[in-house]
């Protein structure tokens, strides 16, 4: 008997096969990040394609003008208790803009698992804006579920400067969270395919980081 009809036999007495048992894990991702810093870039990254629209600004209108949200199951990604299992991201994409709790809620009703600070190495300034962001959707306990990404890393490399250097040498606000967002800081280099060759390490960062947290997700605050 070939493993077909086994399944079918075993469904139709009440068992579940493999297939049937194996493990879905949802997270809900959240991107924070200034215009042109390679936000929907990390997006596009963490599912693996080219879902997300990225591009220039044409007169300082921002190509993200609203909330997108994109999702991508990825089979079998990894293990837990012994058993293979599925990881499905939900990523949400936001606007350079003021975000209501109350919009985002309505995208992501069980909360937001990793919140990912967007930030272009070449780009760098004084404004924590973003800080406050998220601090006012979520509270202080937001740096416990935060991963702080730096995009266009080449750069880095083009100016002879090593990624521990330059985190000594940036902004005050972007070196205190690079210390204190849980998921650490993370490099990536523009001139790789990110969906194929950055995306996988990314989102194994991502889910060594939902795991310290247990998988618990962040509650938005209301308005």
């Amino acid at each position: 008997m070939d493993d077909k009809h086994c399944g079918n036999i075993l469904s139709w007495l009440g068992f579940q096969t493999r297939e049937e048992q194996q493990d879905v894990l949802v997270l809900n991702v959240l991107l924070l990040g200034e215009r042109q810093s390679g936000r929907s870039s990390v997006g596009n990254a963490l599912i693996g394609g080219h879902e997300f629209q990225t591009g220039t600004s044409v007169s300082g209108v921002p190509v993200t003008a609203e909330l997108g949200v994109r999702s991508r199951k990825f089979s079998a990604f990894f293990r837990r208790q012994g058993a293979e299992s599925d990881l499905m991201l939900r990523v949400m994409d936001t606007p350079p803009t003021k975000l209501r709790p109350q919009s985002l809620q309505e995208l992501c009703t069980d909360g937001v698992h990793v919140v990912v600070v967007v930030v272009r190495v070449d780009q760098l300034n004084e404004n924590s804006r973003l800080l406050h962001q998220a601090e006012s959707l979520f509270g202080p306990e937001w740096r416990d579920h935060a991963m702080l990404v730096f995009t266009h890393a080449d750069h880095l490399g083009e100016a002879g400067l090593q990624p521990s250097v330059y985190l000594s040498q940036t902004s005050d606000w972007l070196r205190t969270l690079a210390k204190e967002a849980r998921g650490g800081a993370f490099f990536l280099d523009n001139n790789s395919d990110w969906p194929s060759v950055r995306g996988r390490p990314l989102r194994d960062k991502l889910l060594q980081l939902s795991a310290k947290n247990h998988h618990k997700a962040l509650r938005f605050r209301p308005d």
